[in-house]
């Protein structure tokens, strides 16, 4: 035997081992399934032995979930929750998961690849881990809003009953429900876990003020701390993977520690709060300039409120979105990408129009997706477009 034919004799045996263990494991598959009475998966198997090839993003995705479309970033593929359900389909295009039910006003949360659907004003709850459905909650009373953590926890408030007026329920990342409590003092908004599932941040309007009350522990409904805001209006609030609870005003952007103790980030009386943008890497504001039309500023700030960019401008701004280190803009007559310092990057543009976009979704890696009622176009970085 030749030197040569050894290492093909070597190759062989290599190729062989392999495929003997690929067909070990797609019987133990087989077997398992049927066994336990799940539904056996023929793309599984294809892509097993197939091997999988890197999925190239679409310039357009087609959705097929009814009216009122709201959409989602589950970090490889996108999800889209409408009227007549919710469809989640991969970077390429292709549906990998379907759930139809009725919703009158759906809405949908979503981080590090977890998400939750719901109907405001409903009672459906869908939880979301990329392309499955991890749980399907029917809420006892009509749903005031929902959140999920990046750890796959999330919080449903609903409203009250017997004289309370919200009731908050919290659940674990298998879907089980860990904790609740009801509010007999402030009209609930909204709920937002911290990034340990330790915390609850419950933000309620009262006569006097809007208030974030503090559960720390998850084990009383007795409340830790609150933190009052006389004469404003908290918007909303969000935990960022590590620090305080962040909170924006009608008038100011400041953080919440849970001892209720603030601490003003940004503040911008005297300017209309036209958009913001809670991001891990920095946040963003949307301020305009009252009777001076579409004149305002676009603010970028870092986690402890550090000024890293301004921008003027007197165009309208439709939506503003963050992610990855980018800034999203869509405008009446186009789009921008920025930095976090608000330096404009260039576009790879788009090959469809863009007529009818009211919203802009950040997809992270300098993409971008363009969304209104008939439509859900990718926008690209120069950047992105040269990977």
């Amino acid at each position: 035997m030749t030197g040569e034919e050894k290492p093909k004799r070597k190759k062989r045996r290599l190729i062989g081992i392999i495929s003997s263990l690929l067909s070990l494991a797609a019987l133990t598959y087989i077997a398992i399934t049927l066994v336990s009475g799940r539904d056996l998966s023929l793309t599984w198997l294809s892509d097993l032995f197939s091997g999988s090839e890197p999925v190239e993003m679409a310039d357009e995705y087609i959705f097929d979930v009814g009216r009122d479309r709201v959409f989602a970033d589950l970090g490889g593929s996108l999800a889209s929750a409408g009227t007549l359900g919710v469809q989640v389909l991969n970077i390429g295009g292709n549906e990998t998961l379907r759930d139809p039910f009725r919703m009158s006003h759906p809405a949908i949360n979503a981080i590090n690849g977890h998400a939750i659907v719901f109907d405001i004003g409903g009672t459906a709850v869908r939880v979301l881990k990329d392309s499955k459905i991890v749980k399907s909650v029917a809420a006892d009373n009509a749903i005031l809003s929902a959140s999920i953590n990046r750890n796959g926890w999330f919080c449903v408030c609903t409203q009250g009953v017997g004289g309370f007026k919200g009731v908050v329920t919290v659940y674990n990342d298998k879907g089980n429900a860990v904790y609740s409590v009801s509010l007999s003092s402030g009209y609930v908004l909204s709920a937002a876990l911290s990034p340990d599932n330790k915390s609850l941040a419950v933000l309620n309007l009262t006569d006097e003020s809007s208030r974030i009350t503090f559960y720390n522990g998850l084990s009383s409904e007795t409340a830790d701390s609150t933190f009052d805001l006389p004469g404003e209006l908290i918007l909303d609030i969000w935990y960022p993977p590590d620090g305080e609870l962040v909170a924006v005003s009608t008038n100011s952007f400041f953080s919440v520690d849970k001892s209720g103790k603030s601490r003003e980030l940004h503040y911008f009386s005297g300017r209309r709060l036209g958009a913001y943008a809670f991001n891990d890497d920095f946040y963003s504001l949307h301020l305009l300039d009252y009777g001076v039309g579409f004149r305002g500023q676009l603010v970028t700030l870092g986690a402890d409120g550090t000024l890293l960019g301004e921008l003027t401008t007197d165009r309208e701004l439709i939506s503003v979105t963050s992610g990855g280190g980018y800034l999203a803009v869509l405008r009446n007559d186009g789009f921008s990408f920025y930095n976090a310092n608000l330096n404009e990057l260039p576009s790879a543009g788009v090959r469809t129009s863009l007529l009818g976009a009211n919203r802009v979704l950040m997809l992270g890696d300098g993409a971008a997706l363009a969304t209104g009622e008939h439509l859900a176009v990718v926008i690209r970085s120069a950047e992105r477009s040269k990977q």
